[in-house]
C-alpha cells in the first residue's frame, strides 16, 4: 500500500515539473513570436 500511495506523489510532482517547463516554454515561443513580428513590421515601415 505505501508503493501505491507514493507513485501517485511521484508522477504528480513530475506532472508539475513538466507543467511549468511547458508554460515557461509557451511564454517563451509567444514573446519571441511577438518580437519578431514588431521587428518585421518596424523594418517594414
Amino acid at each position: 500500500m505505501t508503493q501505491l500511495l507514493n507513485i501517485p506523489l511521484v508522477s504528480w510532482t513530475n506532472g508539475t515539473i513538466m507543467m511549468i517547463i511547458f508554460g515557461f516554454v509557451c511564454v517563451g515561443l509567444v514573446a519571441a513570436l511577438l518580437i519578431l513580428i514588431n521587428s518585421g513590421k518596424k523594418k517594414d515601415s
